[in-house]
C-alpha cells in the first residue's frame, strides 16, 4: 500500500469545527488486525553486558521489558486520548541484543520488536508502539543506575494490517 501524502487525509481525531473528539468506529466491521511495532535502546557495552550476563542489580531486566511492554500495550487508552480501548486478542514483546558492529555506528544496545493483535473495528497501531516505548523505558529504569546515557531510539511502526486500509509496510 502507498502512503498517501498528508494534503490528501484528513485528520479523523479533529471534527470540521477543529475540536479533537474521540472517531466514532460503531458502524465499522470488526477484522482481524495486527501492528508490529520497534525502538531500540543505546547503551554502553558494560551496561549491555550486565544484562546479558543476568547481572543487573534490578534482577532480569529482558523479562521484565518483555511483561511492561505487555502491559503497556492492554493500557494504551489509558494513556492516550483518543485511543479506543481494545480487547487486544495478541500481545508480544522480544528483545535482543544489539552486539558490536550490527550497527553502522558500532554502539551496542538492546532491539526491542513488538505484535500486537485485536479483533475489532479500530487499529493497534499505538499498542504496539505504546508497547515498544514502554519497553525501552522499563530497560533504562532498570540500567539507569549504572549508565543514565543510555538513548532510546527508531521506536516506529514497521507494519500493520487489516481493516479499510489493509496492508502497510515500512519500506527499507
Amino acid at each position: 500500500m502507498e502512503n498517501q501524502s498528508a494534503e490528501t487525509q484528513q485528520l479523523t481525531h479533529i471534527d470540521e469545527k477543529g475540536d479533537v473528539r474521540m472517531v466514532d468506529v460503531s458502524a465499522k466491521p470488526d477484522t482481524e488486525r495486527v501492528a508490529v511495532a520497534e525502538g531500540s535502546i543505546l547503551m554502553h557495552p558494560e551496561t549491555l553486558a550486565l544484562i546479558v550476563e543476568g547481572k543487573a542489580a534490578k534482577g532480569d531486566v529482558l523479562a521484565c521489558a518483555r511483561v511492561a511492554g505487555v502491559m503497556a500495550a492492554k493500557r494504551t487508552s489509558d494513556l492516550i486520548p483518543m485511543c479506543h480501548p481494545l480487547n487486544i486478542t495478541k500481545a508480544k514483546v522480544e528483545c535482543a541484543p544489539i552486539s558490536a558492529g550490527e550497527r553502522s555506528d558500532g554502539r551496542v544496545g538492546i532491539h526491542v520488536l513488538c505484535t500486537c493483535g485485536v479483533t475489532g473495528k479500530t487499529g493497534i497501531e499505538m499498542e504496539a508502539l505504546t508497547a515498544a516505548s514502554v519497553a525501552c523505558l522499563t530497560i533504562y529504569d532498570m540500567c539507569k543506575a549504572v549508565d543514565r546515557g543510555m538513548e532510546i531510539t527508531d521506536v516506529r511502526l514497521l507494519k500493520k494490517d487489516g481493516g479499510k486500509t489493509g496492508l502497510w509496510e515500512r519500506q527499507a
